[in-house]
């Protein structure tokens, strides 16, 4: 089955949260292991957070609409 993501996609929790990027996606590492979250990146101000996340609990960005 397809990943809904893919690296680069910015996404967010359904939940709530700041935008973050998607790193690493679910499948088969280089090194054989298998991954079966989403490793997402993103900044609390300039500090670096991340975290890994299942398919179901992130939804696409959608950036607000300007006035």
């Amino acid at each position: 089955m397809a990943n809904m993501f893919n690296q680069g996609d910015v996404v967010v929790l359904k939940s709530g949260g700041p935008p973050m990027t998607v790193d690493e996606v679910p499948g088969e590492t280089p090194d054989g292991r298998t991954r079966k979250t989403y490793l997402c990146r993103w900044f609390k101000g300039a500090t670096a957070d991340s975290g890994n996340y299942a398919e179901h609990l992130l939804q696409k960005y959608t950036p607000p609409a300007k006035k």
